[in-house]
Parts: C-alpha cells; structure tokens; sequence
C-alpha cells in the first residue's frame, strides 16, 4: 500500500535530517524517504541505518533516495530515484524484488516509461516552485495535474501518483478531485510549530472522498 502522505527529509546537516525523520514520525506520518543529496553511498549507509532505526521504531515505511544499494544494505524498504538517476528497472535489479521503487516524474511519458520498467509508484511535480530541488523541472500547477492525469486515464496507466513541489494543505482537495492517490511534503511537516496537530490534518484531508472530475 503506498501511502498517501509521504515526508522527504531535509535539514542543513544529516544530523538535522534525522532529527526532522524523528519529529515528523512521532508526529504520525508512517512513510519516510531519506533525501541527503550530493552525499556518496559509502557516507549516506550510516545516516541510512539510523534512518532505519529510528523507523522501525514507529513501523514506519523508509524508503532511500537515489541510492538502491544503500537502500537493500540499510534495510530499507524502498528506494526513490530522480530522472537524472538510474531508472526504475535498475533500481529494482539493485535493491531487489521485495523493494518498493519510486521515481519522479514531470510528465506523463515519465510516468508510463516509470509504469513500463516496473515502478510501485510515481512522485509528480513540482506543483509550484520548491527551494528544496536545485535543478527544478517546469512548474506544473493544478491545470497541469489535471492534464497528465488525464492522458493517464486515456492511456489506461493506473498507477498511483503522488503530487509533489511546495503542496500545502489548501491544495489537497483539488489535487485529489485530479485524480493523484497523495502527496509528499517536507518543510510542510518540517516547519510546523505543531506537527502533529499538522499531520493529523493531512491524513484527515487526504482520505476525505472526493469525486473524480475527469
């Protein structure tokens, strides 16, 4: 089951990173990815086995960003990859079977290439424009959600699609009614005074049933 609320971690430092893994899951979210850029494997493995630990401590789902291989040796249970990274069908040969593998999308020709080489899900986006990406791809807006999804609906592709880039809660509803299954935050949950009182919202939010408009 993908969840329809996923925190990507950020901070200045991988200590920050985990520090904010930590909050955002005693504050309820259950589906974590581990997102250190620029950070080679031999140096992500230890923060990817805290990660872990921290976690299983709240049976939360972790999955690894860009790194199959430290995602299988950390144990993780999944792993993420960008479009400049390897693609889904490597990924999985690297991590495993067993592994949940995403990747990101910023069209629909991503998401039927990602549906083709065996991808659980896709991460689409950005909504609107996000400091947490340095190479951002084009801005896609609702109207732009709406037209993918679309062309999914067209094309037959059921796969769950997950909206990301600068998503706040406002948003939820018509991101929904376009048709994504979820949404992934970061500074959302991140800089909430109260994250919990947050996160309870969101998940209230995004399991209220909507009607599909297309």
């Amino acid at each position: 089951m993908i969840n329809r609320l996923q925190y990507i971690s950020q901070g200045a430092t991988p200590a920050d990173h985990l520090t904010n893994i930590s909050s955002a899951c005693d504050a309820g979210c259950t589906w974590i990815q581990l997102r250190i850029k620029d950070l080679p494997a031999e140096e992500l493995m230890p923060h990817a086995i805290a990660a872990r630990r921290i976690t299983e401590r709240y049976s939360a789902t972790l999955i690894i960003n860009d790194h199959p291989s430290v995602a299988a040796a950390a144990g993780a249970d999944g792993v993420h990859v960008g479009l400049e990274d390897n693609t889904v069908a490597e990924a999985r040969r690297i991590a495993g079977e067993k592994m949940i593998v995403g990747g990101t999308a910023n069209t629909w020709r991503h998401i039927a290439k990602h549906q083709s080489d065996g991808a659980d899900y896709v991460g689409l986006g950005p909504y609107r424009f996000t400091s947490t990406k340095k190479k951002l791809s084009p801005i896609l807006s609702l109207i732009g959600y709406q037209e993918v999804m679309q062309k999914l609906t067209t094309m037959g592709i059921n796969i769950p699609v997950i909206a990301i880039g600068g998503i706040v809660t406002e948003d939820i509803q018509g991101l929904l009614r376009a048709g994504v299954h979820g949404i992934a935050v970061s500074g959302l949950i991140t800089n909430a005074p109260d994250k919990a009182l947050l996160v309870d919202l969101l998940y209230k939010r995004l399991n209220t049933p909507f009607t599909c408009n297309l």
